[in-house]
């Protein structure tokens, strides 16, 4: 066979490592690998290059993207997934494997009912992608937040202040679940779930009584702007609020064991998917094993949070 890869919209921290994984397993099993640079925009362009064991070394360690990544307008309509098509057709790509989130899955979708053969690699920091317990990239971007979080609350403490730390997340709030609970925050506050500021602040004046002099709140961007709420708890408390927006730190960084792990696991399996014949498959991770469901089932929902970790946060931080 020869096989496609690329990585498709946001860039995430171990993206590299499912790369290194899908080339090499291919190669392995006598297949040819081309990398498609710059995503969909990428393959209109027909921008193509052969892979081989050379192209990928030395690249599990690293942040990004090798293969780049770019939003691309014109291949959701029609006409630009037919180009995609057609160069397919033209380097004779037996099969293509998509590496991204949401957007990228849908790409995926529509090439596999114009009869592409096409596997997709859940990877993006949000985790948003549902019938998958985790997606490349999340655990890297929980741990960059976290070091954040134990940052400033050294300064926290030793000024005396409350901390406002805005995350990731315009739709899902997973990594400031995740990061808010290992991190011991006071309030987490997720778009998914409704808060009530009145109920913050009073956690935070309980706590300043019994002699708490800091407290740390992790918000999701999608749920509120930090300064907002900054601003709010400063108006009903009285106590002194900064406000730290991580912003596109989160995405960058080398990738933790637990990324390099899942990414190359999850790169193999897509690959064997495709030498099985399959398409319009996803792979995913549900504890240590892995799972393969339909991309367009994958499509049909939206991924919950778990409130159960939300009601820990809430027990831990009383």
């Amino acid at each position: 066979m020869k096989i496609g890869v690329l990585t498709s919209g946001g860039d995430a921290p171990g993206m590299n490592a499912a790369i290194r994984a899908v080339v090499r397993t291919g190669i392995y099993f006598g297949n040819s690998v081309v990398g498609i640079y710059h995503g969909y925009k990428g393959l209109i362009k027909g921008e193509i290059k052969e892979m081989n064991l050379g192209s990928v070394a030395d690249i599990i360690h690293r942040g990004g993207t090798v293969l780049r990544s770019a939003r691309c307008e014109e291949f959701k309509t029609p006409e630009g997934q037919t180009k995609a098509v057609e160069i397919i057709k033209k380097h004779k790509i037996d099969g293509l494997i998509v590496i991204g989130g949401d957007g990228s899955f849908r790409g995926a979708l529509a090439l596999h009912r114009r009869g592409v053969a096409v596997i997709g690699i859940p990877g993006t920091i949000d985790n948003d992608i549902p019938l998958t317990e985790y997606s490349i990239g999340f655990d890297t971007a929980v741990n960059t937040v976290l070091d954040a979080i134990n940052k400033i609350r050294d300064t926290a403490s030793s000024h005396e202040r409350i901390f406002v730390v805005e995350v990731m997340g315009r739709d899902s709030g997973f990594i400031a679940l995740e990061s808010g609970l290992a991190g011991g925050a006071e309030s987490i506050l997720v778009p998914e779930l409704p808060y009530d500021m009145d109920d913050i602040c009073k956690k935070l004046l309980r706590g300043f009584k019994r002699g708490k002099r800091h407290s740390i709140i992790v918000v999701a961007e999608g749920s509120a702007k930090g300064f907002d709420i900054g601003n709010i708890i400063q108006e009903k408390t009285g106590f002194e609020t900064r406000v730290t927006v991580l912003g596109h730190i989160q995405r960058g960084g080398t990738p933790t064991a637990v990324d390099r792990i899942i990414a190359s696991k999850m790169g193999v399996k897509a690959v064997e998917l495709l030498m099985e014949g399959e398409s319009g498959k996803m792979v995913g991770v549900l504890g240590e094993k892995l799972v393969v469901h339909n991309i367009e089932k994958a499509l049909s929902g939206k991924k919950p949070i778990n409130k159960t970790y939300m009601k820990f946060a809430d027990i831990l931080s009383i």
